[in-house]
């Protein structure tokens, strides 16, 4: 299943940034010593995602040297909610948690029921996770009736009631007060309509303000350290921090500020394991716990997978805070059983939803389709994986069968990055029974015979609001040779990534693969799962043996046999102790504007449109040899190593003769190369220069070089004695094809 060129996904590579002096030194030192080499790389990346200043490097990649603010940093908000939660401590008052079925809403409720839990005493607290199947986000009223009946006066949401202001004005009705912490969209006012005692929302506050960006959990987290600030609690709430990495990462926030501190000191208390729980779900995941990834492809993925799978997840908070080890073990075996189920329906509906879309037409804008057999759970995984597909927002809907008691269709919705879904769908609230969520993501319901009408109103929207193509940022263009450990020491410490710093995607072109594998995947039953997975090993010709590597979701029959070129990220297996490659995407071709760049931090002014088109024309393994010779013209600048020419004639596999015309090109493209002795040996030395020739002398060299290749390979394959620098001056006149057609006769 290879990306053709109409792949709505454009490949777009980073462009080089002329860097301050002193910024590459400045990020080597926050780097790990074996991968300081790679301190080029990193700076590139950390300029194109805003640290631009040198003082911002090192907080960013060192936690301990970052200084998070106060949490009554929220203003008015969180002293209310402090003061109203300090006089139901006072008089007795029965509260209730109100959380949400997701990772982030789970966390956020086992952080408020462990945090508030050391200062209430027994009885006092409760907590209310909706089921995702029969009901939907939020607060409703069965739930309010029932608290109201056991006598609860106090309601704390936590990732969730920023735009339930009737059911909030239902509980005030009822006697419960409310206190909303949420992170998600204000009403239009960015103020509660409704007689809430506090809203703690950073949605609230300045788009650049360092707390803007907190997940619920992280709000709930900062509520529970005002309290302790002013109760003056003698233990620090650190110990939730662990629950507060998992629910930032799993709900893709944007980590900076003090997000992407919490998140940090998360995952170093994390590698503690001193949940049982946790450390039950991370035995399944078959992982250690200390990287961001065991959270986005592990911990997450089992957490949400209850909800939408079992539909209540009321005992994934007792999966995260019990001490009793046994009955840890067993809910997170009921977790492992709901994330397998999970794969197979949801590749399954992908698989539904990729056959009802050939031939896709381009008026469609905003893709919405419905189907009574979909399971509600996994829509908002599908619709973000059919949007990243075809390159449009996608909302998907179950349509309820005729016997419901309540004939609403339920569905989720996601995005692309510039689009505001949610401002598209709040225009047309008259068609909708429920909506809420946030730009990028959303759920709503909706009676079914108002289907097509939506789908028509926000295609009409999306005309004159026009949808761009997601481009797949290229971070830099490596080769195979340059994967391993100093590399992913590097990138590790960009870690934790999320929304607006993404894992760092690398291209490796001209690739092909070997030992491909597709296991056959089975769950705790032993019963099949129908979810794919491809192993292999990926070679170019710097690497010929290979790099472990792994395609999600994809059969061994998807892999091309030829050549080809990968988008990957670089990873580490930490419970097989092994270093690999996640496969994201594969393409055939790629743009010229792509194809040809190289490493941002060692990028080489040459662009595709400078070479004639009879030089393309040449067998590949000319331009094989040339790209080789790149890419290790720039390892050795990269890390400043000599290289003899014999070993270098050796491993492009050329003479002498035609090394010299490949010097020559590199010179003209802006590569230095000095030759010194030593020990009886010359080596070359290769450094970026400022000077290069214009583009017509450039291509004139590569066009040297080339044929001067391909006559080599002529010599060699039909054994004749013909000279090579004989062929420097016919290489200017002879027409490449003349070349091709006499070594064809």
């Amino acid at each position: 299943m290879m990306d053709s060129q109409t792949d709505p996904n454009l490949w777009q590579v980073l462009p080089s940034a002329d860097l301050p002096a002193g910024f590459v030194e400045q990020v080597s030192l926050g780097l790990p010593h074996a991968g300081q080499r790679f301190a080029p790389i990193v700076a590139q990346i950390l300029w194109s995602r805003g640290i631009t200043d040198q003082h911002q490097i090192a907080p960013f990649l060192d936690p301990q040297q970052y200084t998070p603010l106060s949490p009554f940093a929220f203003g008015e908000g969180m002293i209310q909610a402090c003061n109203r939660l300090t006089m139901a401590r006072d008089r007795g008052e029965k509260v209730a948690i109100w959380g949400d079925f997701d990772a982030d809403g789970i966390t956020a409720t086992a952080v408020l029921w462990e945090g508030l839990g050391a200062i209430f005493p027994p009885g006092q607290l409760t907590y209310v996770i909706p089921n995702r199947l029969t009901q939907s986000h939020g607060l409703n009223r069965d739930g309010i009736d029932a608290l109201a009946a056991e006598g609860y006066s106090l309601i704390v949401t936590c990732d969730t009631g920023s735009t339930h202001g009737e059911d909030v004005s239902y509980a005030c009705d009822r006697g419960i007060d409310t206190i909303v912490t949420d992170h998600h969209t204000l009403p239009d006012t960015g103020k509660l309509p409704f007689p809430a005692v506090a809203l703690v929302n950073p949605r609230s506050l300045p788009p650049d303000h360092p707390l803007a960006t907190l997940s619920g959990v992280a709000v709930a987290y900062k509520l529970v350290e005002a309290l302790y600030e002013q109760w003056n609690v003698p233990d620090s709430p650190e110990f939730l921090l662990d629950l507060v990495a998992i629910g930032l990462i799993a709900d893709l926030v944007e980590l900076r500020g003090d997000c992407r501190y919490l998140a940090q000191r998360g995952i170093e208390q994390l590698q503690q394991r001193q949940r049982p729980g946790l450390k039950a779900l991370i035995q399944h995941c078959q992982r250690s716990g200390d990287r961001p990834a065991d959270i986005s492809y592990g911990l997450g993925p089992r957490i949400n997978a209850v909800s939408r799978i079992y539909g209540d997840a009321s005992f994934c908070v007792e999966l995260l805070t019990t001490r009793d080890e046994s009955r840890a073990t067993y809910l997170a075996q009921q977790a492992e059983l709901a994330n397998q189920r999970r794969r197979s329906l949801q590749q399954r509906m992908v698989q539904d939803i990729e056959a009802r879309l050939e031939g896709l037409d381009q008026t469609t804008h905003i893709i919405v389709l419905s189907d009574p057999q979909w399971s509600v759970g996994i829509l908002g995984l599908v619709a973000a994986q059919v949007t990243q597909r075809y390159g449009r927002p996608a909302l998907l809907l179950q349509t309820p069968p005729p016997e419901a008691t309540l004939p609403l269709a339920r569905g989720s919705a996601r995005s692309l990055p510039g689009l505001d879904l949610y401002d598209i769908v709040r225009h047309h609230t008259h068609l909708l029974h429920q909506f809420g969520g946030h730009p990028y993501a959303l759920g709503l319901s909706i009676p079914p015979e108002n289907i097509p009408l939506l789908r028509s109103a926000l295609n009409r929207q999306a005309r004159v609001t026009p949808v761009l193509a997601p481009q797949t940022t290229v971070d830099a263009v490596l080769t195979v040779r340059d994967m391993g450990p100093p590399l992913f020491q590097a990138l590790k410490q960009l870690e934790p990534f999320g929304m607006g710093h993404p894992i760092p995607k690398l291209l490796l072109q001209q690739v092909w693969f070997s030992e491909t594998w597709s296991p056959k995947q089975t769950d705790l039953r032993g019963q099949n799962t129908y979810y794919s997975r491809t192993t292999c090993r990926l070679c170019d010709h710097t690497c010929p043996e290979g790099y472990p590597a792994v395609w999600w979701g994809h059969r061994k029959e998807d892999l091309p046999e030829g050549r080809c070129h990968a988008l990957v990220e670089l990873d580490f297996d930490s419970y097989r102790k092994e270093y690999r490659l996640r496969i994201i995407k594969i393409r055939a071709d790629l743009p010229s504007a792509v194809a040809q760049l190289n490493p941002p931090a060692l990028a080489v002014p040459w662009q595709s449109d400078t070479i004639d088109a009879s030089v393309r024309s040449l067998s590949i393994s000319p331009e094989e040899t040339w790209q080789r010779m790149l890419g290790l013209a720039k390892f050795l600048i990269r890390t400043q190593d000599s290289i003899a020419i014999d070993e270098l004639t050796a491993k492009l596999g050329i003479s002498r003769d035609v090394l010299a015309l490949g010097l020559e090109t590199l010179n003209s493209l802006g590569i230095d190369v000095d030759q010194v002795s030593s020990e009886d040996r010359a080596l070359l030395h290769m450094r970026p220069s400022s000077k290069k020739a214009p583009p017509d002398q450039q291509r004139t060299a590569l066009y040297r070089f080339l044929t001067g290749a391909h006559e080599e390979q002529f010599q060699h394959q039909y054994g004749l004695g013909l000279a090579v620098p004989i062929l420097k001056d016919a290489a200017h006149g002879e027409p490449l094809n003349d070349v091709v057609e006499m070594a064809q006769s």
